[in-house]
């Protein structure tokens, strides 16, 4: 099951994941950097991590919706 995805299976998913960024972005709930803001790499995990959970959130949901219709 270690299959290759092929590149129409990685551009539908990046445009899944572009249109799902606003609602990812707000579950995340984290603030925007400053100009002169600098993350360590441990900050930055972070912040990846936060985004990555709110984007299967955000998935979940609207797998959700489609199914319930509401």
């Amino acid at each position: 099951m270690n299959e290759t995805a092929t590149p129409d299976v990685k551009q539908a998913r990046m445009t899944e994941f572009m249109k799902l960024l606003p609602l990812t972005l707000e579950l995340a709930g984290l603030p925007r950097s400053g100009d002169s803001r600098l993350y360590t790499s441990d900050q930055i995990e972070a912040r990846v991590m936060s985004v990555r959970i709110a984007y299967k959130q955000a998935r979940s949901l609207l797998k959700e919706l489609g199914e319930s219709g509401a």
